[in-house]
């Protein structure tokens, strides 16, 4: 299984470096000079790091099949893979295709709010892809106050989601405006 060390952001200078979005943890550990990354899409690499250099938390690599800025262009978005090894597995870490089919709960009842259908990686952090019961898709925020439970093996995970996060809250908003309406016309 491929494991994502990072993506391919924008060219930094002229001389083909670019900018990385790390995934790793130990970014200083796999990104050194001579490491040869497989490509997604594979026909981007393979890759050799021919320089390195971390400024202030943000990572920067040349690669020696780079020459200039038109070149590392060419890279950006393609993602730095590597083979898994089971033993780095992290018990707080999970791959994205462990997630996609795991049910989504409700923390305080239990319901069924959806289904995981992938996970997303943006800036600012992680979300949960969810199908809702109804078909509509909500991004959901990966981050531990709103999905306390990731069940791997229970096949679950379990959601405290704020109010109107999911689509559903949005229908029971407007069950209870309409309901509300209903009830002022008979005083």
């Amino acid at each position: 299984m491929l494991l994502t060390v990072a993506r391919i952001g924008r060219p930094h200078g002229l001389r083909g470096e670019v900018a990385l979005d790390v995934r790793t943890d130990v970014p200083a550990d796999r990104l050194v000079v001579g490491a040869r990354f497989a490509t997604e899409p594979a026909d981007a690499g393979p890759l050799e790091v021919a320089q390195v250099r971390d400024a202030q938390g943000r990572w920067y690599v040349t690669f020696a099949q780079v020459a200039d800025r038109t070149a590392a262009e060419a890279l950006r978005g393609v993602a730095l893979v590597v083979e898994s090894d089971d033993d780095e597995h992290d018990d707080d870490g999970w791959y994205p295709h462990e997630l996609v089919g795991l049910r989504a709960e409700h923390a305080s009842d239990g319901r069924v709010l959806g289904e995981v259908v992938g996970l997303e990686h943006l800036p600012a952090h992680d979300v949960l892809v969810l199908r809702e019961p109804d078909g509509a898709r909500t991004l959901v925020p990966f981050v531990e106050a709103i999905v306390p439970v990731v069940d791997v093996t229970g096949g679950r995970v379990v959601l405290d989601p704020p109010g109107g996060l999911l689509a559903a809250d949005a229908a029971n908003l407007v069950v209870s405006d309409e309901t509300r309406g209903d009830a002022s016309d008979e005083d």
